[in-house]
């Protein structure tokens, strides 16, 4: 297999010979992780590998390890079909959500993809809020977006819906389609070139897997039927997944994620919620927060039928979220810049102890 049908480029070529590692160092996208494993792909075909003490000693974060579409240098261990990582080169985009927990740490969810399929199930799933938390990630991802409104055949007011979500999505493409249906996935194929990577990212239920398995060809991932009760159909993915499509395209396969905890600024927010800076900007007071204050071009647009109230109230929500996350994490670079200052002191004292 050629490296550039694995999504290697002129941007990673460069960041490749900037390292100067040698002739035994070459490059290996991750195609799967499992705790501190890893599956690559390379010119050659498929490795294990895992990571270097000196880069594991170097490491701060879990966002400086590889992630599922990274591109890392690599030592191979041919007769056993092995590696160890010893870099990983920069991303040139990924989606990127807060951990789960109580930590204030970025989760890599897709890396180094060129186009990020939103899929939202035009049935019981279908949820502007939910919508715009997806496009304030994606808009910061850096790779391209097409929102996917899918299970077309389950919705009496497609038309309906369509309207809803260009009016929040900005240039995004938006396709509707049934994954059932043959034709329609030549909406989806026209994205897909060989040696560029998209991912799939929704809800579980909203027929990702049935997607990317059309794709394939083949029952690769496993999904359950769509249930008459509910209208969904139960996404089985519980990894994240890089995988070579037929027609030389890449697709990363993520689990369907049950909340949206944003990993976003001010700015992400306000490149999602364009509609809303612009009103903002013909308010009388500059510092309105578009509450009461007289003089609120927000709230007449609210008023006069142009703004929905659910989205200023989910605008303000999200704001509310990122500034907290913001706080979280100046804190922590204080904690952390401390506890630096403390070793740094613990060995200059130890050092005096010897000599």
């Amino acid at each position: 297999m050629n490296i550039t049908q694995l999504g290697w480029g002129t941007f990673f070529q460069q960041e490749y010979e900037g390292f100067g590692g040698g002739q035994d160092l070459i490059p290996a996208r991750v195609t799967r992780q499992d705790k501190n494993s890893y599956e690559l792909l390379y010119e050659r075909g498929s490795l294990t590998a895992q990571v270097s003490g000196a880069f594991s000693y170097t490491a701060e974060s879990a966002s400086e390890y590889p992630t599922v579409g990274d591109w890392v240098i690599v030592n191979v261990i041919e007769d056993e079909k092995k590696a160890i990582i010893h870099k990983l080169l920069p991303r040139k985009s990924s989606f990127t959500r807060k951990a789960a927990g109580v930590e204030t740490e970025a989760q890599i969810v897709a890396a180094n993809v060129d186009i990020v399929f939103m899929v939202v199930g035009l049935d019981r799933n279908f949820n502007l809020r939910r919508i715009e938390r997806y496009l304030t990630l994606i808009n910061k991802s850096g790779a391209k977006m097409v929102i996917v409104l899918n299970k077309s055949d389950l919705c009496d007011e497609t038309e309906e819906r369509i309207e809803e979500v260009e009016n929040i999505s900005g240039d995004a493409p938006v396709i509707t389609m049934s994954a059932t249906c043959d034709d329609d996935f030549s909406q989806i194929e026209r994205y897909i070139e060989e040696g560029k990577t998209v991912t799939l990212v929704g809800s579980s239920g909203t027929g990702k897997s049935t997607i990317i398995n059309r794709l394939l060809g083949e029952e690769r991932l496993l999904v359950k039927q769509t249930s008459e009760h509910v209208s969904q159909g139960r996404h089985t993915t519980t990894w994240r997944e890089l995988v070579v499509l037929p027609s030389g395209g890449i697709v990363i396969d993520t689990p369907g994620m049950r909340e949206i905890q944003l990993w976003a600024d001010d700015e992400d927010l306000a490149n999602a919620f364009g509609d809303i800076e612009e009103l903002a900007e013909g308010c009388r007071f500059r510092d309105c927060e578009h509450l009461a204050e007289p003089g609120c071009a927000v709230q007449q647009a609210i008023e006069d039928g142009k703004l929905e109230d659910k989205r200023l109230q989910n605008y303000r929500k999200m704001g509310k979220e990122i500034r907290f996350m913001e706080k979280r994490k100046r804190e922590r670079a204080i904690l952390d810049k401390n506890f630096g200052k403390q070793i740094h002191k613990f060995h200059k004292h130890k050092k005096k102890v010897i000599f």
